[in-house]
């Protein structure tokens, strides 16, 4: 049984041992990468994850991709390469992606009031009784103000139509713009635009509209049964270190496999590493992969940008906010390893994919661990994206 004091000992190790890590340059990129493996498998060992897939990509090939440990520890399964994970707000980039494809069809513009394409919103207060000014830029910067509904209904609509609904009656909680406050609600909100403006609903404007022309074929809301066999199992970690069995707590109790839900464009998608992979390189690439272009280059521009000025965002040090994703101002703790600039994004359940512009590098990791004290800021994450650039840097 492992606790804290083994993990701590164990991040010890892996900091101390780092030049170990410093392989000659006559070696290839793949074996050096082996680091990265040998890395995660001692996170595993040491019961931190019961696994993980870890990739490196740059824009044209994938550079790295290993998996490691069990995709479900009762049955032994060991993880593959090609598990699916709950990606949880590694959805958020995606919906930010979303609702620039329309800002290049013209269809919409980041500062026209939400009113414009919800009327219902109208409705919304803040605490003096003021007309809340909300902008679809506030929706996917996090600076609506907008609250979420109570854990046990925020994730009970069938549609995001009901569920807009039921945002409108929440009190803003301050004026659009003058702060920073994380909101499930807000990108939701936006993906909603999405459907009124496309005519689609949220899953299949993602699916026709990114991940078909992209080629993600493992990318979802709504899991078919036989990815549902390749779904890596959720784990807690208990007092005292035991890694245990936990649920998708977006899911409200249904199967990931249920369709009579709404397509949670805050944290609904899951996806594989590679999926994924092909979501950033199209990123990367200024929005064209293998010749299909997904978005302008100006429509990424504007989406890795920051547009917080200087608010001060939560969860780690050294950042503002683009269109959906976290921006990276002065790299530091878990993005040291990160150029200025980086943008991507974290999910709940420990999975990260981050883009380094300068580097010309992607980083996806996917584990299933419900309740690191901070998943963006993780040794697991931190490790990883260091042993990477170390490797690839000799």
């Amino acid at each position: 049984m492992v606790n804290r004091v083994s993990i701590s000992l164990l991040t010890c190790w892996l900091v101390l041992n780092s030049c170990t890590y410093c392989v000659s340059q006559e070696k290839s990129a793949v074996s050096t990468l082996s680091n990265v493996a040998f890395a995660m498998k001692r996170f595993v060992e040491a019961g931190e994850v019961a696994g993980a897939v870890t990739l490196v990509a740059n824009e044209q090939s994938i550079l790295h991709l290993d998996a490691v440990g069990a995709a479900d520890t009762a049955t032994g399964a060991k993880i593959r390469t090609d598990s699916l994970f709950w990606i949880a707000s590694m959805s958020k980039p995606v919906t930010g992606a979303c609702v620039m494809m329309l800002v290049d069809q013209g269809k919409l513009s980041l500062d026209d009031p939400i009113t414009k394409y919800l009327p219902e919103m109208k409705e919304l207060r803040l605490a003096d009784g003021k007309t809340a000014e909300i902008t679809v830029k506030h929706l996917l910067t996090h600076t609506s103000g907008m609250a979420e509904l109570k854990q046990d209904d925020a994730y009970t609509s069938k549609t995001l139509a009901e569920a807009a609904q039921r945002y409108s009656q929440v009190q803003v909680l301050f004026a659009p713009g003058s702060q920073w406050k994380y909101s499930q609600t807000s990108i939701n909100t936006a993906a909603r635009i999405v459907e009124v403006l496309s005519g689609m609903t949220f899953d299949k404007y993602v699916q026709t509209k990114l991940c078909e022309p992209l080629n993600m074929n493992d990318t979802s809301f709504y899991l078919t049964d036989s990815q549902h066999k390749r779904l890596a199992k959720s784990y807690r970690k208990e007092d005292g270190g035991k890694l245990v069995e936990t649920d998708i707590r977006l899911l409200a109790g249904k199967s990931p496999t249920y369709r009579e839900r709404m397509p949670a464009a805050n944290g609904g998608l899951f996806s594989t590493a590679g999926d994924y992979a092909r979501f950033c390189q199209m990123l990367l690439r200024d929005g064209e992969l293998n010749g299909t272009r997904v978005m302008s280059p100006e429509a990424v521009k504007t989406l890795r940008s920051i547009h917080t000025g200087e608010l001060v965002p939560g969860f780690t040090p050294g950042h503002g906010w683009g269109i959906g994703c976290c921006v990276v101002r002065e790299p530091q703790g878990p993005t040291e390893s990160l150029s200025p600039g980086s943008f991507g994004h974290g999910g709940a359940y420990g999975t990260q994919a981050w883009i380094d512009p300068i580097k010309k590098r992607i980083y996806v990791l996917m584990v299933q661990r419900a309740n690191f004290s901070n998943s963006d800021a993780s040794d697991v994450r931190r490790v990883f994206q260091r042993e990477a650039n170390q490797t690839l840097a000799n």
